[in-house]
């Protein structure tokens, strides 16, 4: 697979085969991969927690929220939830910030999990108190962002913007999540040579 294709299947997965769980092997496997990306300052101020135990995964999930564009969607139904969980955390004792290593992380947790056949969804709206008890953290480590993976069970769809240019995806009749993309021609202001 080239790296074209991985970014273009690397989409937001909202639903999964519950049937067919990821590992926590293959979690830390993931974890293992953001150890060799670059840090601001080289801090590494990031640390992650990864469950695929499905007693976690169901205590997790009400504490996700998902698709924010979907007002009337309470996200994936039992069967469709994600399988497993990346928790990432900033070590305060570290850096009072993440910089640029959170978004680093999150697109290089997500393109190895792509490579391994699994898709997910980036999540930042989570009630991090309720979390943050569940696994009995102590106070430095900072709840960033939820990483849901699992086996993708819907197919994503990406579609020029429309004549209105709304940016906000949709689901149709037939299953499928549209995604609407801006052109190149819209996000690639300068190119030097012109010709």
């Amino acid at each position: 697979m080239t790296f074209r294709e991985l970014m273009e299947r690397n989409r937001s997965r909202r639903k999964f085969d519950e049937s067919r769980p990821v590992s926590a092997d293959e979690l830390t496997e993931l974890v293992d991969l953001v150890r060799f990306m670059p840090s601001g300052r080289n801090l590494q101020p990031l640390k992650y927690i990864v469950t695929a135990d499905p007693a976690q995964c169901v205590e997790i999930f009400p504490l996700l929220g998902w698709a924010g564009y979907l007002a009337d969607w309470k996200g994936p139904a039992e069967g469709e939830r994600p399988t497993g969980y990346i928790i990432m955390l900033l070590d305060k004792d570290v850096a009072d910030t993440p910089h640029c290593d959170d978004g680093i992380a999150c697109q290089s947790l997500m393109l190895g999990a792509v490579e391994k056949g699994y898709g997910g969804c980036i999540i930042a709206t989570v009630n991090r108190k309720k979390l943050a008890a569940l696994f009995d953290l102590p106070d430095r480590l900072e709840i960033l962002m939820v990483l849901a993976l699992g086996v993708p069970a819907q197919e994503v769809v990406l579609e020029s913007l429309p004549s209105d240019g709304s940016i906000k995806y949709w689901t149709g009749e037939d299953g499928k999540h549209h995604v609407p993309k801006r052109g190149l021609d819209e996000i690639l202001v300068g190119r030097f040579p012109k010709n």
